[in-house]
C-alpha cells in the first residue's frame, strides 16, 4: 500500500507526492480483438478513436478488468493495455494494485505482483528460477514455495522500456519453477501472465 498509495504528478520532485486515491480519473478502458496489433502512429489513433460512436464500445472498469465481459463465461487470464504515451496505463496498475491491498476490490486474489521491465531489464545477464525470481523481488513471498492453492496475479509494467529479447517463438519452453534459466525465459513461458505494459509506440 504505501509503495502505490503516493504518486507524483508530472515531473517528479523530492517531497511533491500525491495521494493516488485523490487525484485518480477513472480511464475509458475497453476490449480489443484478441491479438489485435497496434500499427497506427499515436496521433492517428486518437483521431480515429475520436470518430468512433459511443456504442460500439462499452467501458470496464478497473476493479472488473478480471470479470467475464458480456456474452462470455470465463474470465479473462491475460489482459494487456494499450495507449498513446501518459494516458494513465502505468496509473491504472497502481491504482488496480492499491484498490486490492486496501480490500477495496478483487477480494478473491492472494497475491499482486508488480514488475516493471526497467528494474526487470538489470537482470538480463542473471539467472533465476520462477520462485528466485519472486523471492528478489518480493521478500515476503520467501517462505511460500507453492503457489497451485493461490490466485496470483503478475503486472508487467513498461513493456516500451523492455531490452530483453522476449523471442515467444524460440524460446524453449520452461515448466520447473525451481530451475534457473535466463529472466527472459521465465516471462516467455508465463501462460496467463496478466500483463499492463505502456506501449507508448505501438
Amino acid at each position: 500500500m504505501q509503495k502505490f498509495r503516493r504518486v507524483f504528478e508530472g515531473i517528479a520532485k523530492a517531497g511533491q507526492s500525491t495521494d493516488l486515491n485523490d487525484f485518480y480519473t477513472e480511464l475509458f478502458i475497453t476490449e480489443r480483438v484478441s491479438g489485435e496489433v497496434n500499427k497506427e502512429h499515436e496521433v492517428r489513433l486518437i483521431e480515429t478513436a475520436s470518430r468512433k460512436p459511443a456504442k460500439e464500445e462499452t467501458p470496464i472498469k478497473c476493479e472488473d478488468i478480471f470479470k467475464p465481459l458480456p456474452g462470455q463465461d470465463q474470465p479473462s487470464r491475460t489482459i494487456m493495455t494499450t495507449g498513446v504515451a501518459g494516458i494513465g496505463k502505468t496509473i491504472l496498475t497502481h491504482k488496480f494494485t492499491l484498490d486490492w491491498a486496501e480490500g477495496k476490490a478483487n477480494h478473491d486474489i492472494h497475491f499482486t505482483l508488480p514488475f516493471t521491465f526497467r528494474e526487470l531489464n538489470l537482470l538480463k545477464e542473471k539467472e533465476f528460477s520462477l520462485m528466485e525470481l519472486l523471492h528478489h523481488f518480493f521478500i515476503q513471498t520467501k517462505g511460500i514455495r507453492r503457489y497451485v492453492r493461490f490466485q496470483v496475479v503478475f503486472i508487467l509494467d513498461g513493456l516500451d522500456e523492455c531490452r530483453l529479447p522476449l523471442d515467444f517463438q524460440n524460446n524453449p519452453i520452461w515448466t520447473d519453477v525451481t530451475k534457473s534459466t535466463s529472466v527472459d525465459i521465465l516471462l516467455t513461458n508465463q501462460s496467463g501472465v496478466t500483463c499492463f505494459p505502456p506501449l507508448a509506440s505501438g
